[in-house]
């Protein structure tokens, strides 16, 4: 399926804008580097923290890339998915 240009480039800009997902790379920092919220609070991650996290995350320079390239709108893909699974869980309580 043909993508129009630019929508992964800008849904992946929209997701770095949205609060709530630097809150999660928050918590998944502390998760995965086994950190208190006191060494790393909540707010920590900025918009550009949260573009280079994607970028990186997607093997690319620019989010320009993820309409062109299939292996990194896949990983974005899981990005989204693992976002909003924690989202439901955050939800829950969990």
């Amino acid at each position: 399926m043909k993508r129009h240009s630019s929508t992964q480039a800008r849904r992946a800009a929209l997701l770095g804008t949205n609060p709530r997902f630097r809150l999660y790379l928050d918590h998944r920092r502390r998760h995965r580097e086994g950190l208190t919220p006191q060494q790393l609070p909540d707010g920590t991650h900025d918009e550009q923290d949260a573009a280079d996290a994607i970028r990186q995350a997607c093997g690319i320079e620019s989010r320009r890339e993820l309409d062109t390239n299939d292996e990194a709108r896949q990983m974005l893909d899981r990005i989204v998915t693992d976002y909003s699974a924690w989202e439901r869980r955050q939800a829950r309580g969990n």
